[in-house]
């Protein structure tokens, strides 16, 4: 027995949402849901801004690979270092205020990147973008979970597609950026005023809510045991953001060293991949309406896997396009899923719940594509994609577990 009830069944949030947002008509609903997308939407942007120009400023720095591979780490870091401390923020502050204080700063702190002119800022720079983006991540999620708790029927997956939306249009500016020839720290400016104007348009709208749960004092202990049902929830989010994770870094190489595809064509994978799992976040949540959150995990789990055996097996372009199409599909629910149901644990705070598994899930999106880097050079890159497809068997045969063992 994986464990020893059923948290998909079980899982009610014990946050006490304000009865002004409870008793709320249909149409301050849409507001709500409207805004906290928004946020979701800002958080996506800014992140995809500072990746838009991550070439210019390796550039402008005088960087070789190896010194940028060492500077990126510090952004993982920062999210890291706040992780144990972001849950009990929300939760004593409330997550509307978090959020707004947490994406105000990360918006600075994308303006002091482009401000960067030497390594040791930028990699203070990027620590910093890491820390309140982590605590931003937990505080959307919270939001996201109580809207979710407002409409009484899953919405999490559309918020997520917001985010990911969001990384198409902060490369489509990006490229316009470029077209004009602005310097980052311009196109850093622009677009954190934008961010700033979506805080100021939507912050009114947020949940308040305060969480009023009941947990068992343990003497004063600093560290407790985690739910065991969060910690398993980890493992599922974990195995799908790793394979997420080495779609991001390795689809582009996969498609130029084994499938030889030629010229712009290296990219179609990638693209491929990032279409089908932003559409797949749209369309998610009425999948999972209709068949439920185990049925369209269980699914998702076996296309992750499907998809990469088959680009292990055929390795030509078409066939490799299809695959990762069918891992940006199979992606796209679990991660959202997995935070819904953590957001509605009966005996944790919805924002430390999110704390535990989005640690344990980080984990895997950080190290996903590096062993997939050092498992490719023992034993080809083609084995590797094969290792991390078994993930996908890993989360069908997880979610059925938890399903079946009330």
């Amino acid at each position: 027995m994986l464990i020893n009830f059923n948290p998909l069944a079980l899982f009610q949030t014990k946050g006490k949402i304000k009865k002004v947002f409870r008793e709320a008509k249909a149409s301050y609903l849409n507001r709500i849901r409207f805004a906290v997308g928004m946020f979701y939407f800002g958080m996506g942007l800014s992140f995809a801004t500072w990746a838009s120009r991550i070439p210019d400023i390796k550039t402008a720095l005088h960087l070789t690979e190896g010194d940028l591979g060492s500077i990126l780490f510090a952004l993982p870091v920062g999210q890291l270092v706040i992780m144990p401390f972001s849950g009990k923020m929300v939760t004593k502050w409330g997550s509307h205020r978090i959020l707004i204080f947490s994406l105000i700063m990360y918006v600075f702190c994308l303006i002091n990147l482009g401000l960067a002119t030497t390594a040791l800022q930028l990699s203070l720079g990027l620590f910093l973008f890491g820390l309140f983006g982590n605590l931003a991540n937990i505080a959307v999620n919270t939001q996201g979970v109580y809207t979710e708790v407002l409409f009484k029927k899953t919405i999490m997956s559309a918020f997520h597609g917001m985010w990911s939306f969001a990384g198409f249009t902060g490369a489509l500016v990006g490229l316009g950026m470029l077209a004009l020839k602005l310097s980052p720290l311009h196109h850093f400016l622009i677009v954190a005023g934008i961010v700033l104007l979506m805080v100021a348009f939507n912050f009114k709208f947020l949940v308040r809510a305060k969480e009023k749960v009941k947990v068992k004092q343990e003497g004063k202990k600093l560290f407790v045991k985690p739910d065991t049902a969060l910690l398993w929830l980890g493992v599922i989010g974990f195995c799908s953001m790793a394979s997420e994770g080495v779609m991001f870094d390795w689809s582009g190489v996969y498609f130029k060293d084994i499938v030889q595809a030629p010229g712009a064509l290296v990219v179609l994978g990638y693209t491929s991949f990032m279409i089908m799992m932003a559409g797949g976040r749209f369309l998610g949540d009425g999948l999972i309406n209709k068949f439920g959150r185990e049925r369209v995990m269980q699914i998702s789990g076996v296309m992750i896997s499907a998809g990469l055996f088959t680009a292990v097996f055929l390795p030509y372009i078409i066939p490799c396009t299809i695959a990762f199409m069918f891992v940006g599909l199979g992606v796209a629910t679990i991660v959202p899923t997995v935070y819904s149901i953590a957001g509605k644990n009966p005996t944790v705070p919805a924002g430390e719940a999110l704390t535990i598994v989005s640690s344990v899930s980080f984990l895997g999106f950080l190290m996903g594509p590096p062993v997939i880097g050092h498992i490719a050079q023992s034993f080809g890159l083609q084995f590797s994609f094969a290792f991390i497809g078994i993930f996908g068997v890993l989360i069908a045969f997880m979610v059925s577990k938890i399903r079946t063992t009330a």
